[in-house]
């Protein structure tokens, strides 16, 4: 496991929604979202999620997808009590994940 950055304060709630397969709203980007986190990591000394996004200002996406989030444009995160599955495009094992990783999802 990478040490972690400073984390930003929604990092623990991020913990939590991927330990749990929980779904996050949040705002990205003026943004309002709702993400599946699939995995927490680092790159250039700044933390990362990797989500698939469940909906765009409550319209869902067009075509299912794993989106990168850097959790300094995140804001007003909240854990929702919609539970999600781990998507088949979620690969945990990609080299860009190697010796970066915080936390990611199991099963």
């Amino acid at each position: 496991m990478a040490a972690a950055p400073a984390a930003p304060a929604c990092t623990p709630i991020i913990f939590e929604a991927i330990v749990r397969k929980m779904c996050l709203s949040a705002t990205y980007n003026r943004v309002e979202m709702t993400l599946a986190p699939h995995i927490l990591y680092t790159k250039h000394d700044e933390l990362f999620m990797d989500a698939e996004p469940i909906a765009r200002e409550g319209k869902p996406p067009r075509e299912p997808k794993i989106a990168t989030f850097k959790l300094a444009g995140l804001s007003a995160v909240r854990l929702t009590p919609r539970a999600f599955q781990r998507s088949p495009l979620f690969e945990a094992d990609a080299e860009r994940y190697s010796g970066v990783t915080l936390m990611a999802i199991e099963g």
